[in-house]
């Protein structure tokens, strides 16, 4: 009995020993603001971590962990034990501990993201230490498994999160608002068998994007990630969609048209907008009838572009591709049943492809093409530049060959802006007899008639070139 007391008396006495008590032993943090991106009031925000380190020559004793505010709209877990309140924390010498933190805000009546903060304060030999803690709450309109069976309007007020779908029936027609935010839970889609009016205007962007708002690495947004929601269907009833100064990404398969079969009707036109970031194609459409002006396609792990048939017409648009999440499987833009010798016949009766594109940039990572040659066909190419060689014909006409169109972007750094550096080679190069009507601006609401000194336009979206940064 005597000897177990005496090495239980021992054993105490070292680790007393190993503890410091001095003040000036205290804690360090791997930052010293916790800040979340915007919080969906009543969702709560996904975790982010605070390292908290004791870089003494002793282990220390933090005698207090608490949130200042009693009602505080964070939560805390202290090295995997969750509450509000913890004590005599003890931290080996030279060793860390995690601190998992979250935020849950309930709804209010603000229009305005509004901000909430609260403290950390850790009490450690008599000093007091503390780490800000803040987000922004932002409530929002929630639509789960929503049919659309009347016309109806969507406006800037709050941003939509979408859960599951959002179906719009036929004969009602959804128009959006300049600057309106629809934001899609994972899996969620948009299918259209009505009508979409989606119209935007420069400098207030519809935003289509998954409801994820944080970053995915340090200052490097989810934004980059595709696949984080499923994507728009227009069903092969539905017609004379519009689609305007629209921002839509990250999804797992883009923007699909289905085939109507009837190109006398005018199935969609997309202008100055940006569709980019899909697992599959960023656009695709099957015997359509489309209008595609001013708009970006980018970022896709199949063709960026991909149609069948149908009557296709894309002036002024980019059609570019470094997606950055698996190989990319397909040429940029992939054209079918356009040749003569993939005619019309008893198992497929659509008529072959006619389609013209003109003043646009194709260039990316992968082929550019997924034929070379159009012979025979109702398939032209005017004033467009390409990434593979060739020569001009009678379906690629004054065409820029072999041409890298120096795009602001940066893959390596996750920067992806498809304007075009002050030196690069298609600036002029457009015909401005293809400028008309809505083209004249681009989407950033400049002017691509005086963009220019020559007064010709520069090729692809967007018309005026920038510096990088």
């Amino acid at each position: 009995m005597t000897m177990i007391w005496w090495i239980g008396l021992t054993a105490t006495s070292c680790i007393s020993d190993a503890v410091s008590t001095s003040p000036n032993d205290i804690l360090t943090f791997s930052r010293d603001t916790v800040s979340f991106d915007t919080v969906f009031t009543d969702l709560g925000t996904p975790t982010a971590r605070l390292i908290v380190a004791n870089r003494a020559k002793k282990g220390i004793v933090i005698s207090s962990i608490r949130l200042r505010n009693p009602d505080s709209n964070f939560r805390i877990n202290v090295d995997g034990v969750s509450g509000k309140d913890f004590h005599d924390v003890e931290i080996w010498k030279e060793d860390s501990i995690f601190m998992f933190i979250e935020c849950f805000i309930p709804e209010t009546q603000n229009k305005e993201p509004y901000r909430v903060e609260d403290e950390l304060e850790f009490v450690t030999n008599g000093v007091t230490q503390t780490v800000l803690l803040e987000a922004y709450g932002q409530n929002v309109t929630r639509l789960k498994c929503h049919r659309i069976t009347e016309d109806t309007r969507f406006t800037a007020d709050l941003p939509y999160i979408v859960f599951d779908s959002l179906v719009v029936d036929k004969g009602a027609t959804l128009s959006i608002e300049p600057d309106t935010r629809l934001l899609f839970h994972d899996g969620a889609s948009m299918i259209i068998h009505g009508r979409i009016e989606a119209t935007g205007a420069p400098g207030k962007l519809i935003h289509m994007r998954g409801d994820r708002l944080d970053d995915v690495l340090p200052n490097v947004s989810y934004d980059i990630l595709a696949g984080q929601w499923e994507g728009i269907r227009i069903s092969r009833e539905s017609f004379n969609n519009r689609i305007e100064y629209t921002d839509m990404r990250s999804t797992a398969s883009g923007l699909r048209v289905d085939s109507c079969g009837d190109t006398s009707i005018l199935k969609l036109r997309i202008l100055n907008s940006w569709l980019h970031n899909s697992q599959a194609h960023a656009f695709e459409a099957r015997y359509a009838a489309i209008e595609a002006y001013g708009v970006c396609f980018s970022e896709a792990a199949d063709a960026v572009v991909s149609l069948h048939g149908g009557k296709n017409s894309f002036i002024q648009c980019t059609i570019a591709n470094n997606y950055l999440f698996s190989a990319i499987s397909e040429p940029l833009l992939s054209l079918y049943h356009c040749l003569p010798d993939q005619a019309e016949s008893a198992t497929n009766p659509n008529p072959l492809m006619e389609a013209s594109f003109e003043n646009s940039i194709i260039y990316g990572l992968a082929k550019d093409l997924n034929e070379g040659d159009f012979t025979g066909s109702q398939v032209f190419f005017r004033n467009v530049s390409l990434k593979s060689g060739g020569e001009n014909d009678d379906n690629f006409i004054d065409c820029i060959w072999e041409c890298d169109p120096l795009f602001l972007t940066d893959r390596a750094k996750y920067y992806f802006n498809y304007h075009v550096l002050p030196d690069s080679p298609v600036i002029g190069m457009g015909n401005p007899q293809f400028v008309t009507g809505p083209l004249v601006t681009d989407i950033d609401g400049t002017d691509r008639l005086t963009a220019t000194a020559a007064g010709n336009t520069t090729l692809g979206a967007y018309a005026r070139p920038e510096e990088r940064e």
